[in-house]
């Protein structure tokens, strides 16, 4: 029997998705549980696996958008498994191999290239009077040299030549520089994935349906950075993962998310709506464009147990496995372009929330410390915010305790 190939349902709102490849080719074997195809949607990539061993039958093509419950294709589970053969592929015959040409005289009588070499100035002058050839002179003299005996008795190949009149210096010649054939006109248009187009539309939705502002603070990093040095290694053991500086952001902003709620809401319609939990997005860079995962609750989270999630959803991200139900739920956000070396940067609102905060490279920098000047560890941080629900006091306040958390560590075990 033909069991048919549909597109599954991957959430309530999407109602079509792109068919971003076919793992296996139409008429091709496949086993049950076997991935046949990506599935692209607005959100994520969606694997589809066959249900039932059979031969693939494909009705649509990669790239083509086809709607939820849409068949695709079918599989044959009557067909059988072909034998495995391995056709042997002819032996190249080896090309044969060229001989080496010998050297050989082009005359009867033996050549001397270094006879040149040693001509006596008599001999020199009787050789440019007759226009000798001497490759083809026999030397009598020791080692072969050429006599002036030699060259007079030797037969003469040419009329002697006239002495040449002086020339001018030729101009120097501008040689000009290589170059390759030219590429103006070369181009290539690719069709964006399901993924990238959403993303470009919230982006520019954000752009267009907020008033964004963003204010800048500077945190000094060097207490967080000894206390890592300092744990780093039993921390990696006692929870096999590293322990970085996400997972002091992350208390961090739900501290300060916690002394202003307006950070931590959005607007609908008219109303502005207040969320008592913390679901802190966290900005991941996958081939398939920009996602922002969820840590949900991250606030009965501890460090430990933020950088585990943020493992696991930067893992997800790079296999392509971050669910819709990842993506969905976020309050907040947290982007961290300081790994690729951003210094500052104003970060985009990821809609509908209402405020994000941007990380940056930390870099040693001077600071007046007690009226004396130090060098410290130090990270440019920034925080995009909506105006429209947030004031410039509430943004400045927020980020001044997340500023005080992270230079105070303590401060996060008592959460003051």
């Amino acid at each position: 029997m033909k069991l048919d190939v549909k597109v599954p349902a991957v959430g309530e709102s999407i109602t079509e998705a792109v068919i971003g490849s076919w793992t296996k080719k139409s008429g091709e074997f496949v086993k049950m549980n076997e991935v046949i195809m990506l599935l692209e949607t607005d959100k994520a990539s969606v694997e589809v696996i066959a249900e039932k061993d059979g031969v693939l039958t494909i009705n649509a093509q990669a790239g083509d958008t086809v709607k939820i419950g849409a068949t695709v294709g079918s599989i044959d589970t009557d067909a059988k498994a072909p034998a495995s053969t391995e056709a042997a592929a002819p032996a190249k015959a080896a090309a044969p191999t060229q001989p080496a040409a010998g050297a050989t005289s082009g005359g009867g009588k033996p050549t001397h290239p270094e006879l040149q070499a040693h001509q006596s100035p008599a001999v020199q002058r009787v050789v440019n009077e007759r226009g000798l050839d001497v490759s083809n002179v026999q030397g009598t003299g020791l080692g072969g040299r050429l006599t002036k005996g030699d060259v007079l008795n030797a037969p003469a190949t040419a009329p002697a030549p006239s002495a040449p009149a002086a020339k001018a210096p030729a101009a120097p010649t501008v040689t000009p520089v290589p170059r390759g054939p030219s590429k103006q006109g070369d181009i290539q248009r690719v069709k964006m994935t399901s993924i990238r187009k959403k993303i470009a539309e919230k982006l520019v939705a954000a752009q267009h349906n907020a008033a964004i502002l963003t204010t800048f603070n500077e945190i000094d990093m060097t207490n967080v950075i000894e206390i890592r040095n300092k744990y780093k290694d039993k921390f990696k053991e006692k929870y096999g993962v590293n322990l970085g500086f996400n997972g002091f952001f992350v208390k961090a902003a739900i501290e300060a998310l916690k002394t202003i709620p307006a950070v931590n809401a959005w607007i609908v319609g008219d109303e502005i709506e207040y969320h008592n939990y913390y679901n802190i997005g966290i900005a991941v860079s996958t081939e398939r464009g920009l996602m922002v995962p969820n840590i949900k609750d991250a606030d009965n989270l501890s460090v430990a147990g933020v950088e585990l999630a943020i493992r696991d959803l930067a893992t997800k991200g790079r296999d392509g496995k971050i669910s819709i139900d990842d993506l969905n739920g976020g309050t907040f956000s947290i982007t961290n372009g300081g790994v690729f070396g951003s210094l500052l940067s104003t970060p985009i609102l990821n809609a509908p929330q209402s405020a994000i905060l941007g990380l940056h490279k930390i870099q040693e920098r001077p600071v007046a410390i007690n009226g004396k000047v130090e060098i410290r560890q130090m990270m440019y941080v920034a925080l995009s915010y909506d105006h429209r629900i947030i004031d410039g006091k509430e943004a400045v306040t927020f980020l001044v305790k997340i500023k005080e958390c992270v230079e105070n560590p303590e401060r996060l075990l008592l959460e003051v």
